[in-house]
């Protein structure tokens, strides 16, 4: 997947393309997307996903936080994995957040992208205060009517009940519900961070762990959950290893102090390209949740629970290879 960050470095080719921020690039954006991928062949045309940079929510409300499925790295990597021919990453400045509809589709979708085909959401909305949307008068529709390409509306999609949008995934996640999580993007939530030093509570009570630097993203609700952690992710030394992940305060030892920490079950010393530094690229995958987080009596008693938590992880494990065995 080719990535472009500047209107101008666009190749002059017909387009296929769809626009958003897809955040988590889940079930629904996919889905689109391998429609826009379908007609661009047919067409014989470039298929294109447009993209900002930051989360426009940043921009427009800056004073409420707003944390997001994918980093803008993560959201390229799920968005080659689609097949999708080249993505435009648009930088979300005030000349942008400021552009009229018209200008936009003129200048933008008709000027830079070459776009023959436009595939949104019904729900899609553009132009300084939103003002245009995909369908009725003034829309996307009616511009692409005047300027010369065609525009392919979605509905909303749901699976077994559940209506996939961002914004829900998001809550789900913050709920700790990685197993719903999972079904509505199509894969396993992760994040993506580098190791950073513990308190070493871990390694001279219980067991060793490995820290997860502070992360700017959602992260699951406070709890055990089972994992993987993929150390060296995207180099060629990569390994991933099962785990069980604790997100809290740790409030076993005193003072709260919040943190990410990975057991890793099956670990072994990294060595050489693949030793473990604070640069390390590591990927957490939220596979299952195990319990919530809670004060225990001693660590004696924090090393029994995390025993139990191994024993379930390693069981989930266990299933998981057997069904995947049978396949």
């Amino acid at each position: 997947m080719r990535i472009y960050t500047q209107l101008a470095d666009l190749p002059a080719l017909p387009t296929v393309a769809t626009i958003g921020n897809f955040d988590g690039v889940h079930l629904g954006h996919q889905g689109v997307i391998t429609e826009v991928i379908s007609r661009a062949h047919f067409l014989g045309a470039r298929s294109l996903a447009i993209t900002f940079d930051p989360h426009p929510a940043r921009v427009l409300a800056p004073e409420r936080p707003h944390h997001l499925i994918t980093s803008l790295a993560g959201k390229l990597e799920y968005l080659a994995a689609t097949g999708i021919d080249a993505a435009l990453v648009l930088p979300f400045t005030d000349a942008l957040r400021h552009m009229p509809a018209r200008d936009f589709a003129t200048r933008v979708l008709v000027g830079a992208v070459h776009a023959v085909e436009i595939h949104e959401g019904e729900n899609f909305r553009f132009g300084h205060h939103a003002e245009a949307a995909v369908t009725g008068p003034d829309s996307l529709e009616s511009l692409g009517r005047e300027l010369g390409f065609s525009v392919i509306v979605y509905a909303p999609r749901s699976l077994r009940g559940n209506s996939i949008s961002s914004s829900r995934i998001r809550r789900i996640i913050a709920s700790g519900n990685v197993s719903l999580a999972r079904v509505l993007l199509g894969r396993p939530f992760a994040i993506d961070s580098t190791p950073a030093s513990g308190r070493g509570f871990g390694t001279r009570h219980t067991v060793p762990t490995i820290n997860l630097a502070p992360y700017v993203e959602i992260l699951p609700a406070h709890g055990v959950y089972v994992t993987t952690l993929e150390v060296g992710h995207g180099t060629p030394h990569a390994e991933t290893f099962q785990a069980v992940t604790n997100i809290g305060n740790r409030p076993t030892f005193g003072p709260d102090s919040f943190a990410v920490e990975s057991h890793l079950l099956n670990f072994h010393p990294l060595e050489g390209a693949q030793a473990l530094t604070e640069q390390t690229p590591l990927r957490l995958t939220f596979l299952r949740r195990l319990r919530h987080e809670r004060r225990f009596s001693s660590p004696k008693s924090l090393l029994a629970q995390i025993t139990q938590d191994v024993s379930h992880a390693q069981r989930y494990f266990a299933l998981a290879h057997a069904l995947e065995a049978r396949r």
